[in-house]
This record gives structure tokens, sequence and C-alpha cells, in this order.
């Protein structure tokens, strides 16, 4: 990655010997080891007008205010305000004309002696892309994987470096700044989980999709954003919460969807120890689900995104394609009870051996990492429509070696199943929709719920006819027949571990 740029000397060299790049840089937690990169390559007089650090908490305080936490969100924007305002007005008026002034900072919690914390921190740059611009600013959370203190040490100022040189010379090109990230790194050193554009120069930038980049790049193995599309950083929002989780492919998110995860969710806020006001319930699409046509469609990816918003959904993107290894990522964030909803269809897959032969204890290896962290799958009926049977855990086909195993986790509770589900939406399913969406069969409209009804067909998404406001059909206005059977081509389906069924 990055080959063909510059290395982090030359990149350093470059912002110092730029005559307009002009500011200060402020760092807490790990030494001054971004800035320490613009001293050794000379030129630094023309680039640097204060580096410090204010390591001693009172101080910190006493400088940016009162905090909490020291590594954390907040912190970084009071020390970012803090900073550019200064810069701004000691500076503006001598030199605003030809300096595009700029403040770096960052707030770190490094490997500790006992080696016992959370190596994390948060960096950002506010900077004026031109003289006189209005500000843009770029946060980017991290965690450092190196084992010693020195290597984590070095590796943030590598990151730093390429934050900056990024900010100043690839701010046009988003995709590439993303990229430039781990310049002279690799993903064995440092995860970026979180990254967030604003300001002028990024007025056309859609965090959902820079999001989505961090995972599709290998920077994170996760993503995660509000229905208001605010960027997140998951832990900050999954600290020591209990977690409900419903995977699926939203394409288009369904009323057995919305079922779905309103019949696990009352299930799960009556599980002992669970405070409801503090539960954290997100809606999950892998990177596999997205590429199940080949590259990702940015407007598809979008799409699914609005209508989950529609129905207010946090939106975890994943590239945890198994689920030991999702609920391994959620147990990193909290020892708080988690919680699965799925279909029948899906804990079908999710008992096919095929699925765990890289894994040297194959499939119980992998229950053994599924629900060692007091995880629990909720599971929503399949109907079969010829015969009206309804799979459930009761009558779930499980091959007869691992009958004994799926009886144990029965039994113990790790499997429950949903018995207060709609009997309404049983023969709803996703891709019938997506089928009827795209043939212009409006009855589709009485499958999905009425916000992302209208939301389809005014933006014209999934393949819609776009509808004026005036003509757009409410799910009230037409009767429902049953949604007639779609041939399944057994080699088209993305497999349910990706997402269910429904």
């Amino acid at each position: 990655m990055g080959s063909e740029r510059p290395n982090t000397e030359r990149k350093a060299l470059d912002v110092n010997l730029d005559a307009r790049r002009y500011g200060s840089f402020a760092e807490i937690g790990a030494g001054q080891e971004v800035v320490r990169w613009f001293f050794r390559v000379g030129a630094a007089a023309g680039t640097i007008a204060k580096s410090m650090s204010a390591y001693d908490m009172s101080v910190s305080d006493a400088i940016y205010g009162q905090c909490e936490r020291y590594v954390c969100r907040k912190r970084l924007e009071d020390m970012l305000d803090h900073e550019h305002s200064l810069n701004l007005q000691r500076l503006r008026e001598s030199r605003g004309d030809t300096t595009a002034f700029f403040a770096f900072a960052d707030t770190v919690s490094a490997r500790n002696f006992h080696g016992t914390n959370d190596c994390h921190g948060w960096m950002g740059i506010r900077f004026q892309a031109h003289p006189r611009d209005q500000d843009s600013q770029i946060i980017i959370h991290v965690r450092m994987l190196d084992t010693e203190n020195a290597l984590q040490q070095e590796a943030l100022g590598i990151v730093g470096v390429n934050l900056l040189y990024g900010a100043f010379f690839l701010n046009h090109e988003p995709d590439q700044l993303i990229e430039s990230l781990l310049d002279n790194l690799s993903t064995r050193r440092i995860e970026i989980d979180m990254i967030e554009f604003s300001g002028i120069a990024f007025r056309h930038v859609d965090n959902r999709v820079m999001s989505l980049r961090l995972v599709q790049l290998g920077l994170s193995s996760a993503a995660m954003f509000s229905a208001d599309g605010e960027v997140l950083q998951p832990s900050e929002v999954l600290y020591k919460k209990p977690i409900l989780v419903e995977r699926g492919s939203f394409r288009p998110l369904t009323n057995v969807n919305v079922d779905m995860l309103q019949a696990a969710q009352e299930k799960f806020h009556h599980e002992e120890d669970i405070d409801p006001d503090e539960v954290v319930t997100l809606a999950e699409i892998t990177m596999r689900n997205l590429q199940a046509n080949g590259n990702i469609d940015l407007r598809d990816f979008l799409a699914r995104v609005d209508v989950l918003a529609a129905c207010g959904m946090t939106v975890l993107i994943s590239d945890y394609f198994e689920y030991y290894r999702l609920a391994a990522y959620l147990a990193r964030y909290t020892k708080k009870k988690i919680g699965i909803t799925m279909g029948a269809a899906s804990l079908i897959e999710l008992f096919d051996d095929k699925y765990y032969t890289k894994l040297d204890g194959g499939i119980l290896e992998s229950f053994g990492r599924l629900f060692k962290n007091d995880l629990k799958l909720y599971i929503y009926p399949l109907l079969d429509r010829k015969s009206g049977e309804l799979t459930t855990i009761e009558n779930l086909k499980i091959a007869d070696e691992l009958r004994t195993l799926y009886q144990y986790l029965v039994d113990k509770g790790c499997i429950e199943q949903l018995d207060n589900f709609n009997p309404a939406h049983l023969s709803t399913f996703s891709r019938e929709v997506l089928r009827q969406i795209q043939v212009n069969d409006t009855s589709w409209v009485n499958h999905v719920p009425p916000a992302v009804a209208e939301l389809i067909q005014q933006r014209g998404f999934f393949g819609c006819r776009r509808t004026p406001p005036s003509e757009v059909i409410q799910p009230a206005a037409i009767s429902a027949p049953p949604i007639a059977p779609l041939p399944i081509d057994q080699g088209q389906l993305v497999p349910s571990l990706a997402g269910s069924i429904h």
C-alpha cells in the first residue's frame, strides 16, 4: 500500500518546505512523536509555530478545560479548538494573506509498564486548505497493535505524518488520503476504526462512504455510524453496554427485519442484569454481503444505509463473516450480555461445518468462541409457504453428529426461540420484495415499513421508478396479496452466515 508515495521522512520534509503551511502541534500521552519527524528532517522553522505536550492532567485541564476522560474525542476537539484559535488570534493579521494555518493534536494511551491498558488514541487536524479559507478538519481514532511501547510510539508518529501530508496534499482526493494513512506501516501495527471529514474542503464527502473505505481497505475490520449519518467510534458506543445485533442484507429493509428485531429486543430486555435503557441495538451488514455481486456498488450501499436510517437504526459494517469473529469483536468492548437475532434458515447454516474447515477445532472451536462471552441467539421462525409449517428450534434439521451439541446449546439457553413474532410478516422475503420493486409491482410497499416505502419511491432506490411525493403509494392504499415464491438459484445466494434469508 502506498509504494508510489514518498516515505515518512520525505512527507515531513515536503510539509516543511511548503511555505503556506504554518501551525501548532499539541500531543498528550505518548510524547511528541508526530512533531519529532518535522524537527528531525529540517526546515521546521517554516512550519512549526508551537509544539507542546500538556502531559500532566491538571495542566491539561487548565489549558483545555475539564474532561472526564483524557483519551477521548471531546479532549481532542477541545485541543483543536484551543490551538487553532490561538494561531488565528496571534498570527492571522500579520501573515494571514499568505499562510494556511493548521493545528494538529493527539491524545493517546500507549502501552503502560504492565501492559494492562487499552492502547488507542484520537488524532486530528484542523486546517485551512488555502490562506483565508474556511476551516476543514479530519479526525481519526487509532488502535496501536504493537506489543512494545517504543514501537507504538513510532507507529503513532508515522500515522500523524501521513495525516498531515494527506490533509495538505490529498484533501481533494479523500479516497487516496484514507489509503495513504498506513503508508510505511501495516495493518499488523495500526488499526484505524473511525474517520470523519468536515469543513469546506470536504463539503461533498459522505462520511458513511469513508467509513466503508476503512473496512474495504483493511484499515479496520468494522465501522459504525448513526441514523443521522454521524460517524461513531465503536468503543465509545459499545463500552460496557449490552449489545443486540441483527445481521442482514437489508436490500431492502422489510417488515420481517423490523419484527425480528423487535421480538428479540423484547426478550433481550427481560434478560437478567439487562437495563433496557443501556442496550445498544445494531443493524450489521458484512462486507461479503455488500460484495455479493462483485465490486461494491456505492449507490446500493447508501440506499441500504438510508432505509435503515429511516427506521432510526445504528449501522455496523463489518468484515466478520463468521459469527464467532463478530462475537469476539463485540466482546472486546463489553462484558455485558450480547444477543444476535437471526432466522431459522441462518441457524441451519450456522451448524454447517463447511464454514469452519480453517479452524483446527472445526465447528466445536467456533462454537466455543461464539458462546464463551454470555452470548445468546434469538431465532425467528421460517415459514414453508407450501405446507404452512414453521421451522423453529424444536424441529430444526441438524446433522445427526451435531444433534447432541445443538440440543445442549438449546437446553443451556444459548439458543432461544422467538415466540412473540407477528405471523402477518412470515411470508415476506427481501429477495422477493426486491424483485417486485424492480418489475414495478407496487404491492411491495405493504412488505416494508411506511417510511422505507416512501424513501424508496422518492429516491428511486433498488431499481424503483422515482416517484414524485404526490404520487407516492402508501401501504394502506392497496391490498397485499401473498408474494409468489421466487425461483432460487442456489449458485446466486450469499450464504446465510452473511445475512438472514429474510
